[in-house]
């Protein structure tokens, strides 16, 4: 691929470690670098002890980020029309643009830049080639970072507001704020082609260019591990089907489907149950075990919370011990917890709708159902369990088919390489637009 002279690229993300998001940004930053682009991620919460990730440059820099993002959701708090929905307003004024202006960066690319990293105002006066990499519905719709209303469609409109909002319209006000200073089109691109429809179709970016480029992962890092050795050295059990699910803060986001998990599981152990196949187990990260009693205290299911993950090797371990990994999200822009998954040689079930349809090839890697039907879920989980002990009874463990295809695929669609070329191309796209 011909590149520009040490093309580079000044990539931004609120963190480096905190949420998908700042995964996904770091992943692609790491990505793009192994085919020579001089990349630097720039962010406001710095952890990682990686040069070419760049924090804030002094204690003071540190304390005013921590200050602009405190203050963004204290001034939201008194309008939030329901406090459930994550909203930012991105209204503190910064420096960026002048610094991004000035800057010998061939292009600037945004990820996540809530959390007062950018204003709207400032994202409009970037004169820089510039591409924005959106992990959430914030770019298209109000305040929101997810919204299930079409006002992101068809625009903030006073009549269109949802029945029983009432008060000062956070969302509408936010949203025409991004009408006025966002006039020169931006490169959009987004993990998935649910998302790029959602963006095409936006009232506020309809007509701009928009990519769908999947997110990235080191399948040299995240890659199977035996499934005794894993279980063995989590305490889990060896001879019982385990069915795995986790997501950042859990069971707490509905967006997330444990609920229509928890819906499946007894569909599923009562079939399960119909045909002798043994009981199953399940393993739930991104949560300890709830005080008082859990939401399965009436399902007859040993479950293993195993906490806040912190680390890759031990995801790495929970995705190569279990049977199968459930993301039963109603909505999701790509799916990170899949993909990765799926490179541990972990089958996936999931509903065949938004993100996830890039993420699983039904019947191959994994199994999509009905959205959002618990039954076939159900039904979905059992496919997936039952093939791999029937190879298993065979004499074959780790090199199940099903395993091998989850892996190949991962490698096939989400590697380091195949996703950096497309990113490449997307930065010399950028320039193009602005040249």
């Amino acid at each position: 691929m011909n590149l520009p002279i040490k093309l580079r690229v000044l990539a931004m993300n609120h963190s480096d470690t905190s949420g998908g998001a700042a995964r996904a940004a770091y992943r692609v930053h790491n990505a793009v670098r192994l085919l020579g682009v001089d990349s630097t991620l720039r962010v406001n919460q710095k952890s990682l002890q990686d040069p070419t990730v760049q924090g804030p440059a002094n204690k003071l820099g540190r304390l005013l980020a921590k200050f602009y993002s405190g203050m963004g959701q204290l001034l939201i708090k008194p309008f939030k029309s329901n406090p459930n929905i994550y909203q930012s307003i991105a209204l503190m004024p910064t420096s960026w643009a002048t610094r991004l202006n000035s800057s010998q960066n061939d292009v600037v690319h945004m990820h996540w830049v809530n959390g007062e990293m950018i204003s709207i105002v400032d994202i409009g006066k970037i004169d820089k080639p510039l591409m924005w990499t959106l992990h959430d519905m914030w770019g298209i719709a109000g305040a929101e970072h997810y919204c299930e209303d079409a006002r992101a469609h068809d625009g903030y409109t006073k009549e269109n507001r949802p029945e029983g909002e009432t008060g000062f319209d956070l969302n509408r006000w936010t949203w025409l704020r991004k009408v006025k200073h966002w006039k020169k089109p931006i490169l959009i691109t987004t993990p998935s082609r649910w998302m790029a429809e959602k963006i095409s179709e936006s009232e506020l970016m309809k007509g701009w260019p928009v990519m769908a480029i999947a997110n990235p992962l080191d399948t040299e890092i995240w890659r199977p591990i035996d499934q005794f050795i894993a279980r063995e050295e989590l305490g889990l059990p060896q001879n019982v089907p385990l069915i795995l699910f986790g997501a950042s803060g859990g069971a707490a986001d509905p967006r997330k489907g444990f609920d229509l998990l928890l819906e499946a599981i007894p569909l599923l152990q009562k079939s399960m149950t119909a045909q002798g196949m043994s009981s199953l187990e399940l393993v739930v990260f991104g949560q300890d075990a709830p005080r008082g009693g859990s939401d399965l205290s009436n399902l007859n299911i040993l479950t293993h919370y195993m906490g806040h993950i912190n680390n890759d090797h031990t995801l790495q371990l929970l995705y190569s011990a279990a049977d199968v990994m459930v993301v039963p999200s109603r909505q999701e822009t790509f799916g990170q917890t899949a993909s990765e998954a799926l490179a541990c040689g972990c089958p996936v079930a999931a509903f065949g709708a938004t993100g996830l349809l890039d993420v699983v090839e039904h019947l191959t890697c994994g199994y999509l159902a009905k959205p959002y039907d618990p039954q076939d879920l159900a039904t979905g989980i059992e496919w997936l369990i039952r093939s791999q002990q029937d190879e298993k009874n065979a004499g074959r463990l780790n090199d199940s088919s099903l395993r091998l295809a989850a892996r190949k695929h991962a490698v096939d669609h989400f590697s380091y390489p195949v996703i950096a070329k497309q990113y490449i191309a997307a930065y010399q796209y950028a320039i193009k637009m602005r040249s």
